[in-house]
């Protein structure tokens, strides 16, 4: 286990996970390092972690700490900078008829049964039961920073769902899930859009993206917000100085 020396004064420590298969590069492996004790990351703390590249699940705060791979890099857009493009202006106006809605951090019956459907389309069918309301609750609903839910209707009817952290510098994209069954719909762009005008509205600077992995086809769709910024080697980067330095060879030990 190692200490964050370069944090505030907190009984916190880091520690290694042990490899786990990666979920996003086929045959690999992956470790992660995990901030403990999780709820003790309060908002202060966790906005200068996310600086420093963690993310958040449920209650934990981590960030990937992989052998030889630097895969993984944790993005950010620039809010004042960024201007869509012709398919992301489609996307707005696409959705234009959604109306989004602040909703309570608790449980409820009609965002899980949209989850479960989200997830069922993509293959990774959740537990049935209480078995599956509880894996829900502790990934989406257990947080010990300021978190909002954000829900989507389009006349009535529930389209999406998007729980975001607010952040001293920013907002981060924890998760979102929307309805499956619209081929057409560009709702996860939309969604991305949605909340860079959401950081413009209440003046915050950053939209944290989580992780982008050039080799995996399903975060492609990152490096489109533009101006982007990557989180490698100790610090941020402009993406094409940071594509650059992906193609550099390294003997970084983790991502």
């Amino acid at each position: 286990m190692t200490h964050l020396y370069d944090l505030p004064a907190q009984p916190l420590q880091c520690y290694t996970t042990a490899p786990y298969p990666c979920s996003y590069l086929e045959g690999q492996e992956a470790r992660s390092q995990v901030v403990a004790p999780g709820p003790l990351v309060n908002h202060s703390l966790y906005s200068r972690l996310v600086e420093m590249g963690f993310r958040r699940s449920g209650l934990f705060t981590y960030r990937p700490h992989c052998h030889h791979c630097r895969a993984c890099i944790p993005v950010r857009v620039a809010v004042e900078s960024f201007c869509p493009d012709r398919s992301q202006q489609r996307a707005w106006r696409k959705h234009a008829s959604l109306v989004a809605q602040e909703c309570p951090l608790t449980f409820d019956a009609e965002h899980y049964e949209l989850y479960t459907r989200y997830q069922q389309a993509r293959h990774r069918e959740p537990p049935a039961g209480t078995e599956g309301q509880d894996q829900y609750s502790q990934f989406l609903l257990q947080t010990s920073v300021t978190t909002r839910l954000i829900e989507f209707r389009d006349h009535g009817i529930l389209r999406m769902v998007s729980l975001i952290d607010v952040l001293d510098q920013g907002l981060s994209s924890v998760y979102t899930f929307y309805d499956p069954h619209f081929p057409q719909a560009s709702f996860g762009t939309y969604n991305i859009l949605w909340q860079i005008e959401e950081c413009r509205r209440i003046g915050l600077p950053w939209l944290f993206l989580g992780y982008w992995i050039r080799a995996s086809a399903k975060m492609a769709y990152k490096s489109r917000f533009q101006p982007l910024q990557g989180w490698l080697s100790g610090q941020w980067h402009d993406f094409s100085a940071l594509v650059t330095l992906l193609d550099t060879p390294s003997r970084e030990s983790h991502c």
